[in-house]
């Protein structure tokens, strides 16, 4: 008879995932034993200026209601090869990308992206919001679907040189209190059928423009998610902003949008606990029951458990309202399900609620609809509560010039 001994159950892809890191900060260090690849490397920038003359910069209105995104003059790309590494970082004309019909991002979902904005102070200045995070939060994406590894400060000097080559003439200064779109994606490139971590990649960022969207009129209304659907799943990949987390969400999506609601609040498990607003972090305001102590809460859901995106907004939100609401909110990151949202609504302890993320910034939350039931909540003046208002005028006088502040970086325009 031959006896095994127990081991430890391992969550592989966690494990894997460990040693990726590991693997990717020791290539960082020069600590690695690896055989030395070229790492991505901003201070090899080869710049090719478009014809400035080329195109016109519409306004944001023109600009928004077109059929396409419409990006500024140029973008940067640079190439991975496993066997020599990252190539030459290229800033050059905005135009398309060449992929073979076999690429791996085609068929393998091996795609990841970011989104944050460049903003035109009152100042005159031009800022990015915290970008350090945003590069970061690129790399564990990349890593999580087996995509090569960077230095994400590298990252942060390639958007840099980016916003300031096309800053001027596309985000000028007479257009204060603007912003535009910055999306980074890695995708997998190697033209190769099969499942299989792949060869060769590409890391692209482009500069557009985006609508405002954080003043629904009458406030965001959302529709809980269909029983049969979900967003993500404990051991998924919800946490990671890959592709792969959004293309599954649109039909349940269009079907609320058909209803008259802007977004899906995602719930998860047989609980129901809410998760997320669309592709936005969702946070409440309510009372704790008496029972509970009673206190004012600013409630969102938790990481731990990574079903849900680290949003830069979301953070900020959290780190602005610790600081600036100390002794009159409670800040607290916990699950919680829709039917205490329902039961709260029912006895008049809701404040006010908000989606928060790049894209919807910060917009108030009016109305939740789940399985025939109305959740109503308060807005107040202008369609805002109140301690939505205070925590958006804080987040948007640091991006805008208003307040200095070390989220606030300043780009030295060329």
């Amino acid at each position: 008879m031959v006896s095994h001994s127990e081991s430890p159950k391992e969550d592989l892809s966690a494990v894997a995932l460990e040693h990726t890191i590991d693997e990717a900060n020791a290539l960082i260090n020069g600590t690695s034993d690896v055989p030395k690849i070229q790492e991505l490397d901003a201070s090899k920038l080869v710049v090719t200026l478009a014809d400035p003359n080329a195109r016109q910069v519409p306004d944001e209105a023109t600009a928004n209601a077109a059929s396409e995104t419409i990006c500024t003059d140029h973008m940067v790309t640079v190439s991975y090869n496993v066997e020599s590494g990252w190539g030459i970082p290229e800033l050059k004309a905005y135009g398309p990308i060449s992929l073979m019909p076999t690429a791996s991002v085609l068929h393998y979902a091996t795609e990841c992206f970011e989104g944050l904005k460049v903003f035109r102070g009152f100042d005159g200045k031009l800022r990015l919001f915290r970008p350090n995070l945003n590069a970061k939060r690129l790399l564990m994406s990349t890593l999580r679907i087996a995509l090569p590894g960077f230095d994400p400060v590298e990252v942060e000097k390639l958007i840099a040189k980016l916003v300031a080559v096309d800053g001027a003439k596309w985000l000028p200064k007479d257009r204060p209190g603007s912003f535009l779109y910055i999306r980074p994606a890695v995708i997998g490139t190697q033209p190769q059928l099969g499942v299989q971590a792949p060869k060769q990649a590409l890391l692209f960022i482009t500069v557009s423009f985006m609508p405002r969207m954080d003043s629904p009129a009458g406030g965001m209304r959302l529709h809980t998610n269909p029983e049969d659907m979900i967003r993500a799943w404990v051991g998924g990949f919800g946490y990671a902003k890959v592709g792969a987390n959004y293309g599954p969400s649109l039909l349940a999506t269009n079907e609320a949008r058909a209803r008259g609601f802007h977004q899906i609040l995602w719930l998860y498990g047989k609980e129901a606990y809410c998760t997320e607003a669309g592709a936005s972090n969702f946070f409440i305001v309510w009372r704790a029951k008496e029972s509970e102590g009673g206190k004012l809460q600013l409630l969102t859901a938790p990481l731990d458990d990574k079903l849900i995106l680290d949003g830069v907004t979301r953070r900020s939100v959290l780190e602005l309202a610790k600081a600036r609401l100390a002794g009159e909110v409670e800040v607290v990151e916990r699950r919680y399900t829709i039917d205490e949202v329902i039961e709260a609504d029912k006895e008049g302890r809701i404040v006010e609620a908000f989606a928060a993320g790049t894209a919807f910034f910060i917009a108030p939350v009016s109305q939740i609809h789940h399985r025939g039931t109305d959740v109503h909540i308060p807005l107040g003046e202008n369609d805002s509560g109140v301690y939505t208002t205070k925590i958006k005028s804080w987040m948007k006088d640091i991006m805008y010039g208003n307040e200095q502040h070390e989220w606030g970086v300043v780009i030295n325009e060329e």
